[in-house]
């Protein structure tokens, strides 16, 4: 999801038992810019073009070809439960029998927030979104309003949504003030926010030394999902939390991925950090549009109409949407799968690393629960993944091949070196190991 990501050659993998993708991508590229409404989803990063899905069952998929690939995006995160689960699908069916939106309130929204707030210690109050986009994009709105100061900081190689502000990257020094990283994107918009490197914390402690008076909130994935898997060191999770409190500043941390996927209080619970503000998204709305952000109360009640920061939606707790999270976190509540998901990731993992060794292959694999991703590398020797510099040096053709192999094996992987997988808490023993094998095969091929 980052512009700056580099992109492997292209690949000619039009295939005749895909022959109804290949027409369903030329008729949507005459009538949607590049085919696609995301453009994670146009196979930029693998090359060949994009498989069109009909339908999905627990941890399957099916395109409109009738090929059936086990499933290891899981929309990108939100289907913990694997697809149509039936408290959720139940949920939506009662929620449409009543309407399907009202732009009034509903007690159910009151339930989800309800569920949100005695799941994650750290948030006290929340409001509901629509999208982890415009979450991030409220949150840092919010951060800004309550300390009456303009900078924010970000990390390289972590993806907050299309924020213009957030869509920024590094210049060649490390603590640079960011340019956009797209066109429309305008360096006046771009200039509060400094981008640091991930995982180093001398580089923040130094920021805050010259500028801590300046800056509003601290943005951080907790486990970053958005360059390949990256876990936070413990020594840069404590210089986060100490300097923005010795400052004044707000901890947010970016949950839309990890947050119940990795427990069910989110990668804050299981790293054990407290940050001010929480964005969320994707699981929250059980495989329908919604986000949500929210934190300590004393700065959520500076949103209006209690306070004076602006944010509106006319979707914003919409009746469908909160019936899916609702009945998704309340499964998660009520049928732990986290344990599980552990188990069956530490078997996917280390049967990864099993075949890239016997193949020849090298591989960094790095795993927090149900996340995983696998970085190709080009030297003899795996190099630890600690943030964009050493990710961005993967060898993203190896794992465009890899990814190609996959398919062929009926196992759908995330189309980007730079995207970390996800599997659910319906996949079984023998779907893990079906997938080392098809791995195996594809990494020897």
């Amino acid at each position: 999801m980052n512009a700056s990501k580099p992109q492997p050659a292209p690949h000619d993998r039009t295939a005749t038992r895909r022959g109804k993708s290949h027409e369903a991508f030329a008729r949507a590229r005459r009538l949607i810019p590049g085919g696609v409404n995301s453009p994670a989803r146009a196979f930029g990063g693998v090359g060949g073009e994009p498989i069109f899905f009909a339908s999905a069952e627990g941890q399957h998929l099916t395109d409109i070809d009738g090929n059936t690939y086990l499933d290891y995006i899981g929309s990108w995160g939100p289907m913990i439960l694997g697809h149509r689960h039936p408290r959720v699908v139940a949920a939506i069916e009662r929620a449409l029998s009543t309407g399907t939106s009202y732009g009034a309130p509903t007690e159910a929204e009151s339930h989800l927030a309800d569920l949100i707030i005695a799941a994650v210690p750290s948030i006290e109050k929340v409001r509901m979104v629509s999208s982890g986009t415009e979450a991030a994009m409220s949150a840092v709105r919010l951060a800004r309003g309550f300390t009456g100061r303009d900078v924010i900081v970000k990390f390289a190689g972590n993806y907050h949504g299309h924020v213009d502000s957030l869509l920024v990257s590094a210049g060649s020094a490390a603590a640079t003030l960011g340019v956009p990283d797209s066109p429309g994107v305008t360096a006046g918009t771009a200039k509060d926010t400094v981008v640091l490197e991930y995982n180093e914390p001398q580089q923040l402690e130094d920021l805050f030394r010259v500028r801590g008076d300046e800056i509003a909130a601290v943005l951080m994935e907790p486990v970053v999902g958005n360059m390949g898997l990256v876990v936070p060191s413990r020594e840069f999770l404590a210089a986060i939390r100490d300097q923005t409190r010795r400052h004044g500043s707000l901890f947010v941390c970016d949950e839309v991925m990890t947050g119940f996927r990795l427990a069910l209080g989110g990668a804050q619970q299981l790293l054990g950090i407290e940050p001010d503000l929480t964005t969320l998204g994707k699981i929250v709305g059980g495989g329908l549009p919604l986000g949500a952000y929210g934190g300590r109360a004393d700065v959520m009640n500076h949103i209006l109409p209690v306070g004076k920061v602006f944010q509106a939606g006319t979707l914003s707790g919409n009746p469908l949407a909160v019936a899916a999270g609702t009945a998704t976190l309340e499964e998660l509540r009520d049928h732990s799968p986290y344990e599980r998901l552990d188990r069956l990731g530490a078997r996917l993992e280390a049967g990864f690393r099993s075949a890239a060794e016997r193949a020849g292959v090298t591989v960094w694999v790095a795993r927090v629960g149900s996340m995983m991703t696998m970085f190709f590398q080009k030297g003899p020797k795996a190099v630890p993944v600690t943030g964009w510099q050493t990710a961005s040096q993967s060898d993203t053709s190896r794992y465009a091949a890899f990814f190609w192999g996959m398919i062929d094996r009926g196992i759908y992987l995330p189309c980007s070196q730079y995207e970390a997988l996800f599997f659910s808490a319906v996949h079984t023993d023998a779907d893990i190991d079906r997938t080392v094998a098809a791995a195996a095969e594809s990494l020897s091929a």
